[in-house]
C-alpha cells in the first residue's frame, strides 16, 4: 500500500513539473504577463494625456472648495418632529 502511495505522488509530481515546463503554459504566461503590463501601462498614461512631462499639477487649495460648497438647509417644521409634540391617527 505504502509503494502505491509514493508511485501515485511521483507520478502526480513528474506530470506537474512538466505541465508547468510545457511551452505553451510558459507562452500563455508570458502573453498574460504581457497583456497586464500594458493595461497598467495604459490606465496609469491616460490620466496624464493632456500634460507635458514638465508640467507639475496645480494643487487645489482646501478654502476655495469649502467657499464653493452650497450651505445645506433643511425645513423639517412641518413633519411633527418637535419635542413633546405627539401625533395620535
Amino acid at each position: 500500500m505504502y509503494d502505491n502511495v509514493t508511485m501515485f505522488s511521483e507520478e502526480i509530481r513528474t506530470l506537474l513539473v512538466q505541465v508547468i515546463t510545457s511551452w505553451q503554459v510558459i507562452a500563455v504566461t508570458v502573453v498574460l504577463i504581457l497583456y497586464i503590463s500594458l493595461l497598467n501601462y495604459a490606465t496609469n498614461n491616460g490620466h496624464n494625456a493632456g500634460r507635458s512631462f514638465g508640467a507639475k499639477r496645480k494643487k487645489k487649495s482646501s478654502k476655495a472648495k469649502l467657499a464653493a460648497a452650497p450651505e445645506v438647509v433643511s425645513d423639517d417644521s412641518g413633519l411633527g418632529l418637535e419635542e413633546g409634540t405627539q401625533q395620535n391617527e
